[in-house]
């Protein structure tokens, strides 16, 4: 079973990136050649009936993933990045943080109004920056197909705060 497969080679880092925070590290994943189109589709899976025009993945870890499940459906791939690194017109969101807050951007003009786009991260903690990332494709005039994730920590509950706005599936509950 890919969930199996997933938890164990995903690594736990213990108190980072501060003290009680256990680090879902999903970069040995990529170790894994063989592994990785079958995460793609166990990402895509369930979003097969769904009429997708697009995939956004979240800046970082949501670029390891998200470009490959675009080009599997022959869409394209939109990057959500961090405020700042993006040299054309954008459109921002901001979301809060326990130490502050931060703000994500995409280019104004690759979100086409109208679209049904999918956002794909690598984890669902909080729910705050997938749901600023919902936000950017509103005002885009867009709208979300759905969230997909590699791992969800199901204690946080942000799946209640996403699933009115879109078929939510995670492949690992923590």
């Amino acid at each position: 079973m890919l969930s199996e497969k997933l938890k164990s080679i995903i690594r736990e880092v213990p108190d980072f990136p501060k003290p009680g925070i256990s680090f879902k590290d999903i970069t040995p994943l990529l170790l894994h050649s063989e592994l990785y189109l079958e995460i793609v589709e166990g990402l895509l899976s369930p979003f097969r009936d769904l009429k997708i025009d697009a995939v956004t993945a979240i800046e970082s870890r949501g670029f390891l993933f998200g470009p490959a499940m675009a080009n599997q459906l022959n869409v394209p791939f939109i990057p959500i990045r961090k405020a700042g690194k993006l040299p054309r017109t954008t459109l921002s969101a901001s979301y809060a943080l326990e130490y502050g807050e931060a703000t994500i951007e995409v280019h104004a003009e690759d979100i086409k109004e109208g679209s049904h786009l999918l956002i794909h991260d690598d984890l669902l903690a909080t729910g705050g920056t997938t749901l600023a990332a919902t936000e950017l494709i509103s005002k885009s005039k867009a709208h979300v197909a759905g969230f997909s994730f590699i791992v969800e920590l199901d204690f946080l509950e942000a799946r209640q705060k996403l699933s009115h706005l879109g078929k939510c599936s995670s492949l690992l509950h923590y």
